[in-house]
This record gives C-alpha cells, sequence and structure tokens, in this order.
C-alpha cells in the first residue's frame, strides 16, 4: 500500500478548504469580507447595464443590495467589498454552485427540476410567457405562428417550451435562439423574426427600449407561469433565512412597493423608459404569502 505525504502546506489547504465547505456563505462572506453578486446584463428592468459605469442596476440589483445590507449587519463587516460577476442563461447556475457566485438575484424561474441544483429565496415576481410583435404583424397567439420565424433566449425554460410546441404541435415554426434578451428584440426589430416568446416583465422591458414602445404589443394567451427568485447554493440553510429574512421584511413593510413602482411604473435609467407594467394579483399574493415554490 502506498503511502500517502501531505505537506503542511497541501494539510493547510484541505483543512481551509473544508473549513470553508462547513462554514456556509455567510462564514465566507465574514472571513473574506466580500460578496460575489451575479448580474445579468440585459435583463431590463431586472438586472441591466445602463449607463457608462459598466455596474448593474434594476429591481432585482435594488432586492440583492438590500440584502447585502442585512449581510454586513448580521456579520458584522462594516465595509463589506460588493463584487460583481457577469452571469448569462447558460452560466448563471454553474457559477452559484462552484461558489464563484454567492448570490444572484436577476431573472431565474423556480423550477423542480433547478431546485435540485440550487435554493431559491422567496420569490420576488410573477410573470407569465407571452409573445411580443408589433402591431399590425397579425399575431394574436400562438395558433398564429405557423410557418412564421420566433424568437426566444437561449438556455431559458421559454426556449425549451417553445421547441417543445414546436414539435408536439407539428407547428412548423422557425425557432431562433438568441443569446440574450436585447438581441432577441433587435432580431424582431429587424424583421429577422415576427415575434419574440419570453416572460411578459422581460417583454414589457424590451418593448420599452423601442423607438416607439407603442408600435410593439404582448400578446396571445399565457403559455408559462414562473416566480422568479434569488438563486444561492443548496444545503445553506443559515445564509437562505437572511436572504429571506430581507425579503420578508421589504414585504411586510411595504417598501417593496415602492422599490416595484420606480422599476416597473416611472422611467427608469438610461433614456427614461417606461415599461408600464402594474403589479399583478399574482404578485400581490406573494407579497402577502411569501414563497419560493414553483409555480404549478
Amino acid at each position: 500500500m502506498k503511502k500517502i505525504l501531505l505537506t503542511g502546506c497541501t494539510l493547510g489547504l484541505l483543512l481551509g478548504a473544508q473549513a470553508h465547505a462547513t462554514e456556509g456563505v455567510l462564514g465566507k462572506i465574514a472571513s473574506t469580507k466580500s460578496i460575489t453578486l451575479g448580474y445579468r446584463d440585459a435583463s431590463v428592468p431586472f438586472s441591466y447595464v445602463g449607463d457608462h459605469s459598466g455596474k448593474p442596476m434594476g429591481y432585482s440589483v435594488d432586492l440583492a443590495n438590500k440584502i447585502v445590507e442585512r449581510i454586513q449587519q448580521k456579520t458584522g463587516v462594516a465595509n463589506l467589498r460588493v463584487k460583481y460577476n457577469l452571469v448569462t442563461s447558460q452560466t448563471r447556475i454553474p457559477l452559484v454552485q462552484n461558489g464563484t457566485v454567492d448570490l444572484e438575484c436577476g431573472s431565474t424561474g423556480v423550477t423542480a427540476e433547478r431546485q435540485k441544483q440550487v435554493a431559491f429565496s422567496y420569490g420576488f415576481i410573477y410573470v407569465k410567457g407571452q409573445l411580443l410583435t408589433a402591431k399590425g404583424s397579425g399575431v394574436q397567439g400562438f395558433s398564429d405562428l405557423n410557418g412564421k420565424t420566433v424568437v426566444t433566449t437561449a438556455g431559458t425554460t421559454n426556449e425549451r417550451y417553445l421547441k417543445s410546441y414546436n414539435v408536439e404541435q407539428k407547428a412548423n415554426i422557425s425557432v431562433i435562439s438568441a443569446k440574450d434578451h436585447g438581441e432577441a428584440f433587435k432580431m424582431l426589430e429587424t424583421g429577422r423574426a415576427v415575434a419574440f416568446y419570453m416572460d411578459d416583465a422581460l417583454l414589457y422591458g424590451e418593448r420599452a427600449k423601442a423607438r416607439d414602445p407603442h408600435n410593439w404589443v404582448v400578446v396571445g394567451q399565457e403559455q408559462s407561469r414562473e416566480i422568479y427568485s434569488c438563486m444561492l447554493r443548496k444545503d445553506d440553510p443559515q445564509f437562505l433565512a437572511v436572504v429571506n429574512e430581507t425579503l420578508g421584511d421589504l414585504y411586510r413593510t411595504g417598501e417593496i412597493n415602492g422599490i416595484y413602482q420606480r422599476w416597473f411604473e416611472s422611467p427608469i435609467p438610461p433614456k427614461g423608459l417606461n415599461l408600464e407594467f402594474p403589479m399583478t394579483s399574482e404578485l400581490k399574493a406573494i407579497i402577502a404569502e411569501p414563497t419560493s415554490d414553483p409555480v404549478e
């Protein structure tokens, strides 16, 4: 049998790794005096880069900042350094799983499949899968898409649904998968697709960016329903409790209403866009009774 010799340095590294694994994210944050937040750069109005500063902004970013404030109180780290790590639909879950990102608050829907990989906070928006199209396009719903080109965003549950629908219904839809929501809307604007299939809140965000938003309409009966939540690593109940405590307090005090109005019902950076997207009855229900469960 071969003997395994560990140097003092190697042993120290192993013990350090074990300590991080057992102390959880809050312990890691306290010892490093830093937290890494995942962000999206084109998920208006949830998380996006809207000016020359390069810093993310949005509804989800505001919620993440509130969570950071609470973490500072819990850990006693007054000058907590906040680092940002860009994520995409394809990379967001792996980066949370491997510890590169401590917390991701963007536009990630809770599903039973994803709950096997990561943990989710209380929900902060309720979304429905619909179509964005130009007025006069003749598209009123999925039944009008036969033989047409539809764009969606790669790595999303919407992409998966659209492709499944196309096969099961033999709809003869030409599906294009864009790298992000901004690219998808550009394809729609330039006529490369007749409709953009995505969650309604995100569609209103892209619509607001158009030269004349009122030339574009969100149509069709919803094909899917999801709750967006903040995402963190599994099996860290202490960290999840702090995240949920923060969101729960925002809901209980009504502070969430002002945050929502700022991003969904008021002009937002960089060009004073207004999504014109009032709070839905479904979100009001979540605020009254917070949940992290996927929509059945």
